[in-house]
């Protein structure tokens, strides 16, 4: 799971830790594929997960569509031949994170909407983020399925191609937000619970890796490629 890919803002500047130096992504792509992984998008990982297909693979998302992910990620995926799945804010195109302004973050740009077809036209995925980002849990039943159901409408329209993958905004959803996104007809949904998706998760609400700032190398490779996330995985 990473946010922004890009300089990292200045010392003090809260949630500064999501936002992952471009040499860092990139030497963290590179030595996996020099192990021999392959990173997919949730599209191409899910017969993985589900035990389908055995393979040395791992899966690579991003919330929210910043435009730092297009021109810093986007052209190490396609050197290595990796996939991603990229959550983005189905009303917030050529906008920003407006939702992270109370904490103090500062504005990112986020892709335009033909930003996000090259994303997908260079093999990535588009995955939906809801309309405008917002706590699932706080909204209404109708408001968190218009939510839902819209932004999957919306981003099928300007991409002219199936969005199956949701991530929940904060990672903060309940059992019926699950059966939602399931009724909806998307394919798959992440949290941001820490943990290594298995056979045995729901699709509908499969933990990931946050990858940091401040994540080195050897960290890096321990959260991946061992139990080290699992040990710290909410039961």
């Amino acid at each position: 799971m990473y946010h922004q890919i890009g300089e990292p803002n200045p010392k003090g500047t809260p949630y500064r830790g999501l936002t992952v130096h471009p040499s860092s992504f990139a030497r963290q792509m590179r030595w996996m594929r020099r192990l021999g992984y392959r990173g997919l998008s949730m599209r191409d990982v899910m017969p993985y997960v589900r035990g389908e297909r055995q393979g040395k693979v791992f899966g690579i998302t991003f919330d929210d569509g910043y435009r730092n992910v297009h021109r810093n990620a986007m052209p190490i995926l396609s050197e290595l031949g990796f996939t991603a799945t990229n959550y983005f804010v189905a009303r917030q195109f050529d906008g920003g994170n407006v939702w992270d302004l109370q904490k103090g973050i500062p504005f990112s740009a986020l892709m335009t909407v033909n930003e996000m077809r090259e994303w997908a036209q260079a093999g990535n995925e588009v995955g939906s983020h809801t309309l405008d980002h917002v706590h699932l849990p706080e909204m209404t039943p109708e408001e968190a399925r218009r939510q839902i159901v819209e932004s999957k409408d919306e981003l099928e329209q300007a991409l002219g191609a199936p969005v199956t993958a949701f991530c929940y905004p904060y990672g903060d959803h309940g059992p019926e937000h699950q059966a939602m996104v399931r009724e909806a007809g998307y394919d798959n949904a992440t949290l941001t619970q820490r943990g290594l998706a298995a056979a045995s998760d729901d699709p509908y609400g499969l933990p990931r890796v946050t990858v940091a700032r401040s994540t080195n190398i050897i960290r890096f490779l321990q959260k991946c490629l061992t139990r080290y996330e699992d040990t710290r995985r909410r039961r």
